[in-house]
């Protein structure tokens, strides 16, 4: 079961924070309803006092009210450490046609949505969260904080991801290259959470799964979401009839009919999802299959799910 999102009223503000707030609370409306009823989605922003600490942040209001004394949380005192990894290469544009959306997302929009939904969560559960984003290096890489500012600075960051690509610009992906950065610049261990669609342009696959046995190695949890357009990139469906197909990070053309390679594609495919979901799975790293035309469910889900083993 999936929720429904007010789109008129969205389209009223122009604000990824405000979306990432109605994406969340259709989240935990449809989670109430579902078989996970009663599933932990109460974020307290205070803890009991324990006896014999300084006095200085108790919230007097509250023991007002309630006749306890509790001291509000801050930064210092966060559950978890959370950083969000985006694919901004050229191929998480795709598709590329029409003006990507929230309800017809392409991977990069798909992605960027699913992030926001997920620093409102931590938001509410008082955690830092850290951004960083890479094609073939990586372009930004930022603190893990949980400051309103901070947080805002994250959406600001994000927004800027939903401008269309320029048509001259080929960002290649070396996945490979930027995991191995970020994983020496996160020096405390942290949850991990990749959005990617992890084409490499390595020629050695073992240099992508390499780099993510390196997030494992330095004891972080990793969770790797595997963003993919089901229909078109896996299942290979098009139209009977010929198709110029161009490569978004090359930029190569290529003029061929569909039925012509689909089950060659589709077969290649399949074996590289398959070894990909193999490794992650002796890393003990979580695999999930992120359908950009199912919703963020499939995104939101599996990471409480995670926080609550982790807890």
């Amino acid at each position: 079961m999936d929720y429904k999102i007010d789109l008129n009223r969205i389209q009223q503000f122009d604000s990824l924070e405000f979306i990432a707030k109605q994406v969340v609370e259709g989240f935990i409306t449809g989670l109430h309803k579902s078989p996970f009823h009663g599933f932990s989605v109460e974020f307290a922003e205070h803890r009991l006092y324990n006896t014999g600490e300084s006095t200085k942040h108790i919230d007097w209001k509250l023991y007002g009210r309630t006749d306890k004394l509790f001291v509000k949380r801050y930064e210092e005192e966060t559950n978890l450490r959370c950083r969000i990894v985006i694919d901004n290469s050229s191929s998480m544009y795709f598709p590329a046609t029409g003006n990507p959306s929230i309800d017809k997302p392409n991977k990069i929009t798909f992605s960027v949505y699913a992030a926001a939904a997920l620093i409102n969560l931590l938001k509410k559960q008082r955690d830092a969260v850290g951004l960083s984003l890479f094609s073939d290096t990586v372009e930004l890489h930022t603190g893990a904080r949980s400051t309103t500012v901070h947080q805002k600075y994250l959406y600001s960051e994000l927004e800027k991801l939903l401008k269309p690509i320029g048509e001259d610009i080929h960002r290649r992906t070396f996945a490979s290259k930027a995991l191995h950065e970020i994983a020496e610049q996160v020096h405390k261990r942290s949850l991990i959470l990749i959005f990617s669609d992890m084409f490499e342009n390595g020629k050695d696959a073992e240099e992508l799964f390499g780099a993510l046995q390196h997030l494992r190695h330095n004891k972080h949890e990793v969770v790797l979401f595997h963003v993919v357009d089901q229909n078109k990139e896996i299942e290979f469906n098009f139209d009977n009839k010929p198709y110029k197909f161009i490569d978004m990070e090359s930029g190569k053309e290529l003029k061929l009919h569909p039925n012509e390679v689909r089950e060659q594609y589709t077969k290649a495919v399949q074996a590289f999802k398959k070894e990909l979901k193999l490794r992650c799975g002796q890393y003990r790293i979580d695999f999930v299959e992120a359908d950009i035309n199912k919703g963020f469910r499939q995104v939101l889900l599996p990471y409480l799910l995670k926080r609550d083993k982790l807890f």
